[in-house]
């Protein structure tokens, strides 16, 4: 299958489940159904990884070749048989493969065949050894089987969200959403579960987060704006770390990047914190259905006042706070190491979370932060004094002004900040970079985007190709790159000052370089000048000529020529 038939496949299978999932929704809140949906695509891939696992065990088992065969010699075929099935409840065979060991009530087939049996229905569970349970509810049915996966699973302790038996949803909706789930297949010739699973998992994020409006959008950054924050930094190898995590989507794209680039994401370490509970949960799902083993402090706990990675030296840090949020001081924070460039205004949280970021990247580290654009030029509470500082440390290595309407959750103006501790030589070959000491990028990215509805604006590949060339042909090579009227320009630290160490894009990049009539902008405002200019001499020497022939004929006109 090509690339493109696959993501065909993956379009329609969108779209078909979420039409449908919404059709269940009845007048079920989208941030309380978010969870419904997603704790079952959750339940539906780990369950979908074991009985895979299972399947190539069976096989392994029943083969004289492999090391885990079973001989049958001595066994009846059904003793043979159960002696089989005893194996394949063994659970150091999943963990050794790194896959979610599931017991026998929380597998799709239990859930999905005992959905709409009546309660006080017995089922009998083969786990190992027969047990029975007794149905109540399916939401109880699967609260019991997302605790069950929890136990047997120390590293999921307290990310399930086990609460379908308080959900106000009718159990015939309940059960047709399973149903529905049930319909993900495990494989599509060369795309596995995790593609398929993860691909429809970020999909909901995002549907959810359209649906939920400005809510929505604290736990997910768009897209279109994820992949251009991790293309630009590269995040191949190292410590990766978002404080503001979010449902995890840099730590997503930057697996998707590596792998792109031939890389392994165990090269990868992953960090992360978040202060809501549902949304690190979401998170904390979200990384285990890809298979990425993450840190995210063992709790929801706030950056600020409770950082759970306080000794945290990260090469990559990319985050997507919440803009402007004034709410965010505690007292316990005054005179704190991270305030290294002045302490942050206590209204405003966003030189706050820059400082924190800087205080968490390591010496040769990279950072993307996004910010509202007010962050690149206010005064206010000492954030002029902060960003001086931060410019004349050398610190900043490129600034993105972004075209509006990018986000679901807000209108104002956003630009992204990249930092850096080192602008000096290094690495080899195609991946060095120049000595950019003293030197910043500005983008004007204000003009690129297209609008995918009425509200919500996107990049498309060709967009962030350009901004991403642009950044990475300046960090390597100067002579491939060169300024763009309108679009970008490099920056010294003297043409900063110049400008009060004002940060905006559109105050250095000038004017866009229009073509008219096949002539540049500049070329033909130049000779527009020149014309002008000669003109103005023509006129003057006519001036001159009507004045000389004026006095012959006794006449004088006043300085100025007005009679």
């Amino acid at each position: 299958m090509s690339e493109a038939d696959s993501q065909k496949f993956l379009k329609d299978l969108d779209k078909k489940l979420w039409t449908a999932a919404d059709r269940l929704r009845a007048n079920l809140d989208a941030a309380v159904y978010k969870h419904a949906v997603l704790g079952l695509i959750f339940l539906k891939y780990v369950s979908d990884a074991f009985e895979l696992r299972q399947r190539a065990l069976e096989v392994q088992l029943r083969d004289p070749n492999h090391d885990y065969f079973v001989d049958s010699k001595g066994y009846s075929d059904d003793e043979y048989n159960e002696v089989v099935r005893q194996e394949l409840e063994v659970r150091d065979y999943y963990l050794e493969e790194n896959v979610f060991w599931v017991p026998a009530l929380a597998r799709w087939k239990t859930i999905q065949e005992n959905a709409a049996l009546p309660a006080g229905t017995e089922i009998e569970i083969v786990n190992g050894k027969k047990t029975t349970y007794k149905i109540t509810s399916i939401g109880k049915l699967i609260d019991d089987a997302l605790a069950a996966v929890e136990q047997d699973n120390p590293k999921l302790k307290g990310v399930l969200n086990k609460n379908y038996t308080q959900l106000q949803l009718p159990a015939e909706s309940l059960t047709g959403l399973i149903n529905l789930i049930a319909e993900i297949p495990f494989q599509h010739e060369d795309l596995d579960a995790k593609d398929i699973l993860g691909h429809v998992y970020e999909y909901f994020l995002g549907q959810f987060a359209l649906a939920e409006g400005k809510k929505g959008g604290q736990y997910y950054t768009p897209k279109s704006i994820v992949n251009l924050i991790v293309e630009m930094l590269e995040p191949f190898k190292g410590r990766v770390y978002d404080p503001a995590m979010g449902s995890g989507g840099f730590f997503v794209s930057s697996e998707k990047f590596i792998e792109q680039h031939g890389g392994k994401i165990g090269d990868v370490s992953v960090y992360g914190q978040e202060s809501n509970p549902t949304t690190w949960r979401l998170a904390a799902m979200n990384m285990a259905i890809r298979g990425i083993d993450f840190n995210f402090g063992g709790q929801p706990a706030n950056t600020f006042t409770n950082d759970l990675h306080p000794d945290l030296r990260a090469d990559y840090v990319m985050a997507n706070p919440p803009f402007n949020m004034k709410e965010w001081w505690d007292g316990k924070l005054e005179g704190d190491p991270r305030w290294e460039h002045g302490d942050p205004p206590k209204g405003n949280a966003n030189f706050g979370w820059l400082q924190h970021m800087l205080y968490h990247l390591s010496p040769k580290g990279s950072m993307a932060l996004l910010l509202a654009n007010g962050s690149m030029s206010s005064n206010t509470g000492g954030e002029g004094e902060i960003r001086e500082t931060i410019v004349k440390k050398d610190l900043v290595e490129c600034m993105v002004a972004l075209p509006g309407q990018l986000f679901t959750n807000t209108q104002i103006p956003a630009c992204i900040w990249f930092l850096t501790k080192t602008k000096e030589k290094r690495g080899r070959g195609a991946a060095a970079f120049r000595d950019r000491a003293g030197e910043v990028l500005f983008i004007d990215a204000r003009k690129l985007g297209y609008m995918v509805d009425r509200v919500l604006r996107a990049f498309t590949d060709e967009d962030t190709a350009k901004i991403v060339n642009t950044f990475h042909a300046w960090k390597r090579d100067k002579d491939a790159y060169e300024d763009v009227p309108g679009f970008c320009k490099s920056a010294t630290l003297d043409e900063i000052a110049e400008h009060g160490f004002v940060l905006t894009p559109g105050r250095y990049v000038g004017a866009e370089d229009v073509v008219h009539d096949g002539v540049p902008f500049a070329e033909k405002m130049a000779t527009l000048t020149r014309e002008l200019a000669d003109q103005f001499a023509e006129s003057a020497k006519l001036e001159k000529a009507i004045r000389k022939n004026m006095k012959t004929l006794g006449f004088e006109l006043p300085a100025g020529g007005k009679e």
